[in-house]
């Protein structure tokens, strides 16, 4: 069957303030069938430790994704040339009960993943990164990691509960869904309760980037030795908004001041072109507590990119 390449509704085809507000203005589909990357909303916040908000975010990253057009004029890459795209809508969790949101959430992936698509995730709070692994999982074994964050998110509970934002990639390692060997963590940093905080990634063979060592660089060099520790196999890649600088991203439950900046974000991601990206997402955007949309148009902007380095994309 042809393949359909959906394009996104250009400024000069309706005013970008008018229109349904779907990812990058893409068609809205009932449907991952056919397509070979699909934007997901997850509005998910009753897992948040702090500011809740982020059951907002993918409505706010997708208001404010109308600005973006379809090529990349750093990178020469042209997402809409050569995949199909479109935006499924959001996954209807139960907003009164974490546990069977997580329930939900996995069955929702699984459904998604059968159809062979790359999913672009629209967060939420970190906790829908977890049922999202175990559907990959099922589908493509273990899987490589860049997970971009202020924290570790190992806890081993939170407030006696095994599943929340901070518990996730605890989680995944217990349940044997990541490749220790090619995982990285970038952007961790402040205060902790004690050194096993970062140390416990460490000991898991994690290669923890503090975000110290990220300051007054550019992360090219970083990003080379990224792709050689998770290349190799199929990689996930994890972006919380809170690895940024509130100064650029204040919209996110628990900021940390020391972050990257913006165009650190930008070549992290881009630092992926050439890996086997099945997966990713974007969490932890709380509209509510950044009243100018920035913190969402920044979240919108990094989609982009991901769609941008995904397996199959031509560049001009």
């Amino acid at each position: 069957m042809e393949k359909t390449l959906h394009q996104p509704l250009g400024g000069h085809e309706m005013p970008r303030f008018g229109g349904i507000a779907t990812m990058l203005r893409l068609p809205h589909l009932p449907s991952p069938e056919g397509l070979d990357a699909a934007f997901v909303g997850v509005p998910l916040d009753i897992g948040t430790s702090l500011r809740a908000g982020t059951r907002f975010g993918p409505r706010g990253i997708r208001a404010e994704s109308v600005m973006i057009r379809p090529y990349n004029m750093a990178t020469g890459a042209a997402p809409f040339d050569s995949l199909s795209v479109a935006d499924i809508g959001d996954v209807a969790i139960n907003t009164f009960n974490l546990l069977d949101a997580v329930r939900i959430i996995e069955q929702a992936y699984d459904r998604i993943l059968e159809h062979g698509v790359v999913p672009l995730t629209l967060g939420g709070d970190h906790t829908i990164t977890l049922p999202i692994l175990r559907a990959i999982k099922r589908k493509y074994g273990k899987v490589g990691l860049v997970h971009v964050d202020a924290h570790a998110d190992v806890n081993d509970h939170m407030f006696g509960e095994k599943i929340a934002h901070g518990t996730t990639f605890r989680r995944a390692v217990e349940e044997g869904l990541l490749d220790c060997d090619r995982v990285v963590q970038i952007g961790l940093r402040a205060q902790g309760y004690t050194a096993d905080d970062f140390n416990w990634s460490r000991r898991q063979g994690f290669r923890v980037v503090q975000a110290e060592e990220c300051w007054h660089k550019s992360l090219e060099p970083l990003m080379a030795e990224v792709r050689e520790k998770v290349d190799g196999g199929p990689v996930y890649l994890s972006f919380d908004i809170d690895g940024i600088d509130p100064a650029w991203a204040p919209g996110t439950g628990t900021p940390e001041v020391g972050g990257l900046t913006t165009i650190q974000a930008i070549e992290i991601i881009r630092g992926c072109h050439g890996l086997n990206l099945i997966g990713c997402d974007l969490v932890e955007v709380s509209p509510p507590y950044d009243t100018t949309g920035n913190t969402s148009l920044l979240g919108a902007n990094l989609l982009y990119e991901m769609l941008c380095v995904l397996p199959g994309v031509v560049r001009r």
